[in-house]
C-alpha cells in the first residue's frame, strides 16, 4: 500500500525586517521565535537597534542603509523567501530603502505591520514615516497589521473602540494593501466581545 506521506516537506521560508529588541519581547527576536514555532524558517533584516525592556525603550540606532539593502539582497538573492513580513523602520528613508529592494525582487507577499509606537508608547517613527509606509508600501503590501494607536496615527484621527473598526479599516483598504487587520488588543476591557477587525479587498 502506498504512503499517504509526503516525500520530502517543503518549510516555508520567511523573512522578517524589523527592529532588534534586546528584551526579546518584540521586534525580529519575536517574529523569529512566532516562525519558528509554526513550523517555519526564519530568516532576519536588521533595520534598527533598540535598547529596551519591559519598562521602555531607552535607544535607538538605526542601521545604516545601504546595510539593509545588502541584508535584503543576500537572503533574497540566494535563499529566496515565501513570505516577508515587515516590522519597524524608524525613518522615511528606510521605508524607501525596503520597498524599492521589495520591488526590485519581486516579493509578492508581503504582510506590512506598521511599528509606530512602541507598548511603552515610545516612538518608533513619527508622521512621515507613517506616511512613507502609506506611499510606498501599503501599494505592494498583501496584508496590513495596525493596532489602535498605529490606525490612528496613519489617518490622523483617534480611533476609540470597535464602533470605529469598519470605517477605520475601509479607509486603510483605500490606500492600496490587498487586506487590512486592526489588531484590537489595545482596547480597554468593556470591549471583550470584539478584539480585531478583518477587511479585505474584492476584487
Amino acid at each position: 500500500m502506498k504512503s499517504l506521506l509526503p516525500t520530502s516537506v517543503q518549510i516555508p521560508k520567511v523573512l522578517t525586517i524589523a527592529g532588534s529588541d534586546s528584551g526579546g519581547g518584540a521586534g525580529l527576536q519575536a517574529d523569529l521565535k512566532v516562525i519558528t514555532a509554526l513550523g517555519g524558517f526564519g530568516m532576519s533584516v536588521i533595520t534598527a537597534i533598540t535598547a529596551q525592556n519591559t519598562m521602555g525603550v531607552t535607544r535607538i540606532q538605526d542601521v545604516d542603509l545601504e546595510v539593509v539593502e545588502a541584508q535584503i539582497d543576500a537572503v533574497l538573492l540566494d535563499i529566496g523567501a515565501d513570505i516577508v513580513k515587515v516590522g519597524m523602520l524608524a525613518s522615511p528613508e528606510i521605508v524607501h530603502v525596503v520597498a524599492s529592494t521589495l520591488r526590485k525582487h519581486d516579493v509578492k507577499r508581503i504582510v506590512l505591520d506598521p511599528v509606530l509606537r512602541a507598548t511603552s508608547g515610545a516612538s518608533l517613527g513619527g508622521d512621515d514615516t507613517a506616511q512613507a509606509m502609506i506611499v510606498e508600501l501599503f501599494p505592494i503590501a498583501t496584508v496590513v497589521t495596525p493596532n489602535l494607536d498605529e490606525a490612528s496615527l496613519l489617518l490622523g484621527r483617534d480611533i476609540n473602540g470597535p464602533q470605529d473598526f469598519t470605517s477605520a479599516a475601509q479607509e486603510l483598504l483605500d490606500m492600496g494593501p490587498q487586506a487590512v487587520l486592526i489588531k484590537g488588543g489595545h482596547l480597554d476591557r468593556t470591549h471583550t466581545q470584539l478584539t480585531d477587525f478583518f477587511n479585505v479587498a474584492h476584487y
